[in-house]
């Protein structure tokens, strides 16, 4: 005979079981505007919950990125007319300048916490700012940073938004080479550079515009990239000065992340979207727009399917955000 489960045994595990899943939430660093519309850090946990705000600039702060030892924290603050460098702990603590001057955009860890990489700027009017850019890398450490492509060739081009492999050895970038920007990998010192992530049209012969290819993005197991694909939001409206509702919509509606394996071989759309990451397991995240909210809705997929990050506040603009790591 089957013996009945006590209530109160089944209640009992059912709060453990609780308490467990909340135990499993990993925690982000977002960058989100604040009361006031500026943009600040905030890290909380995956669900949104425990939320507590990092930075209190009065210029905004973007683009956070945590560090695989789970100790340390780099993000952009619009400083002026420049994006300075800054340094912290996960709290937002010690805080200090890396770089200061110029226009300093994604900034991305190596796997060995000590070093970053990331595209410098030299900005031009109504130009897209990946079209005049190089990579940097610079030691945390020590603060001596350099220009990271240094060959001649490479430097007849626009290297832009690296993320190094989880083994260090091999870069992703975007780059003009080839003439439109396009995802490409090489060795971390750029050598053996090559075309990654064959897009399926070339040019959108409706909204009479190229298809290009930004942020890529490594999966934790190095087998994987995720970026966008789309039409660059140069050519909306708000850019070009000339008012056409339709297409800009029809523009947003190309917006899409896209993975791609490290030897180009396979490739898939993962949905509508921008600013892919990974997951610390390996899962692709993305975000758009959502009207109804009134700001981003961020996806992650999952083994059954996909769910929604709650980790933008609603009515809220936001900057992107970083896994944080656990610590070493």
């Amino acid at each position: 005979m089957t013996k009945k489960f006590p209530f109160k045994a089944a209640l009992i595990i059912g709060v453990w079981a609780h308490l467990l899943a909340g135990a499993a939430l990993r925690e982000v660093v977002v960058s989100h505007t604040d009361d006031q519309g500026v943009l600040q850090l905030y890290r909380m946990k995956e669900d949104g919950t425990g939320s507590r705000q990092l930075t209190f600039s009065k210029t905004g702060c973007r683009m956070p990125s945590c560090s695989s030892d789970g100790k340390k924290l780099v993000y952009v603050e619009q400083v002026g007319h420049a994006m300075a460098l800054r340094f912290a702990d996960l709290n937002g603590g010690k805080v200090r300048t890396l770089v200061g001057e110029g226009m300093n955009m994604l900034p991305s860890w190596l796997p060995d916490s000590e070093h970053l990489i990331w595209m410098k700027v030299k900005p031009q009017p109504k130009q897209d700012p990946a079209r005049n850019s190089q990579i940097h890398i610079l030691n945390v450490t020590t603060g001596e940073h350099r220009r990271l492509f240094t060959n001649p060739e490479q430097l007849k081009h626009s290297n832009a938004m690296p993320a190094a492999s989880p083994k260090g050895n091999q870069i992703a970038f975007i780059s003009n080479r080839s003439g439109e920007m396009r995802v490409w990998v090489s060795d971390l010192n750029g050598d053996g550079a090559k075309l990654i992530s064959k897009p399926e049209q070339e040019y959108h012969e409706a909204i009479k515009a190229p298809i290009e290819q930004k942020v890529p993005v490594w999966s934790p197991d190095g087998k994987w990239i995720a970026h966008w694909e789309g039409v660059e939001m140069i050519h909306m409206s708000k850019f070009t000065g000339i008012n056409n509702p339709k297409r800009d919509q029809q523009i947003a509606a190309t917006f899409n992340v896209w993975v791609v394996s490290h030897d180009g071989k396979q490739r898939r759309k993962v949905g509508r979207g921008d600013d892919p990451t990974w997951s610390p397991d390996g899962f692709v995240t993305r975000a758009y727009p959502e009207p109804k909210r009134g700001g981003p809705l961020v996806m992650i997929e999952t083994e059954t399917g996909e769910k929604t990050l709650s980790i933008v506040p609603p009515k809220r603009n936001w900057g992107r955000f970083s896994w944080v790591y656990k610590s070493l």
